[in-house]
């Protein structure tokens, strides 16, 4: 069905990953069976290949479902790197107020590694590179923390009179995650 609409496609242009880009795409309003519903179909046809994207909101355009589509991805990838790289999805607890105790406390690291990565005045150097790609990766930063924590002079970063500062950003953190 995708080929036979190739032909038929417009191009758009969208603001995806950080800058705007050209989209060749068409889209279709279908009744979809199994959830009894009008649904708009937009083919994003690539150079080699196509996807198909979904929405029920029949008022968005075809930039707004292509750009959602595209913010969802990050979404997603930041989900992969709680799962994988905090380890939340390594968690061996049963009692279900343990794994959400642990959920929390995942995000909140992942929250504190990202409030670090911003502040940093330099961008970090990418470990694993990837072509066309300048910004630095979570897995970055991991590792310059990993790296000060392990240093001669880790007590500049961290208190040694064990003491926080009343009312402090990792003590309002803690209460919310707890």
């Amino acid at each position: 069905m995708a080929a036979a609409f190739m032909a038929y496609a417009s191009t758009y242009h969208v603001f995806l990953y950080g800058k705007y880009r050209e989209v060749n795409a068409y889209s279709q309003i279908v009744m979809l069976k199994t959830l009894k519903c009008p649904v708009r179909v937009v083919w994003v046809f690539r150079k080699t290949q196509w996807i198909a994207i979904f929405s029920t909101d029949l008022k968005l355009s075809v930039e707004q479902i292509i750009e959602y589509y595209g913010a969802r991805w990050k979404i997603e990838s930041g989900f992969k790197e709680i799962k994988q790289d905090i380890g939340s999805s390594k968690s061996q607890t049963r009692n279900a107020q343990a794994v959400i105790n642990h959920i929390n406390f995942s995000i909140m690291a992942a929250t504190i590694i990202w409030i670090y990565g911003s502040r940093l005045e330099n961008i970090p150097e990418r470990r694993h590179k990837v072509k066309g790609r300048n910004s630095f990766a979570f897995s970055d930063l991991r590792h310059i923390i990993a790296k000060s924590a392990l240093s001669d002079d880790f007590h500049a970063v961290c208190n040694q009179d064990n003491k926080l500062p009343r009312k402090s950003f990792l003590e309002a953190l803690l209460r919310m995650v707890g």
